[in-house]
């Protein structure tokens, strides 16, 4: 690895992070006004939403990163893919909690069988197949290439996800679509504090797709020098 990009992983990568993400917070708990009705319990917002975005980039890049391994079986395409499905993973999971915690208070319920809400739980399970079907095969060459084209698959649930507010009838607001003229983030703020969090969110996730798929390479390492051993 060369010293500069040494330096961007290990250095400047985790310091931007943690920088974007103190001031994200410092914006969303102290800058940011309350929404006039949903009050405080809608700052939650700036992060729900965001989480869901990095996910949705995330999965984007399986089906890219996918769509290159299968094209070469290039072993560092199929790493970023693992490595961006597991965090994208994390982040769909941190959207299905805070969007009940959002939601209770807003809707008077926790959880509702929404199409929007629906299609997340989906699109979760797509990738918890790709993982699982990735764990038990091991490194056999034919299961991560059937990982790969489910990881492409999956993705194409994203953009049904997205559009499912104007698409179906639910209860889940569009918030960034809406032709409501009293809908949006009327205070410029608000739109910065997104903005911000999103950035940090960005960078948190490139941090800890960085560091798995660093770690994929070290044990894919290990795991050719036992095998190595194991010849001799």
């Amino acid at each position: 690895m060369s010293e500069s990009r040494r330096t961007w992983q290990d250095v400047i990568l985790p310091w931007s992070t943690f920088v974007s993400m103190l001031a994200a917070i410092v914006m969303v708990f102290l800058l940011a006004p309350s929404e006039r009705d949903q009050g405080i319990v809608q700052r939650i917002f700036y992060f729900h939403v965001n989480l869901a975005w990095m996910a949705f980039g995330g999965f984007a890049l399986v089906a890219g990163t996918s769509i290159w391994f299968l094209r070469t079986g290039s072993r560092r395409a199929d790493r970023l893919a693992h490595a961006n499905a597991e965090v994208g993973m994390l982040f769909t999971t941190l959207v299905l909690v805070t969007g009940p915690i959002w939601a209770r208070p807003i809707w008077g319920v926790w959880w509702t069988w929404d199409p929007r809400l629906t299609m997340t739980v989906v699109l979760w399970a797509i990738y918890a197949a790709y993982l699982m079907l990735r764990r038990l095969g091991g490194e056999d060459d034919t299961i991560l290439r059937y990982a790969a084209v489910l990881g492409i698959v999956g993705s194409l649930d994203i953009p049904l996800l997205i559009l499912a507010v104007r698409l179906w009838r639910g209860v889940h607001p569009a918030v960034m679509l809406s032709d409501d003229p009293d809908a949006g983030l009327k205070d410029p703020l608000m739109g910065w504090t997104l903005l911000v969090s999103g950035i940090a969110l960005a960078l948190l996730f490139t941090w800890l797709v960085s560091l798995r798929a660093r770690l994929l390479a070290v044990d894919e390492t290990v795991a050719a020098m036992h095998l190595e051993g194991a010849r001799s």
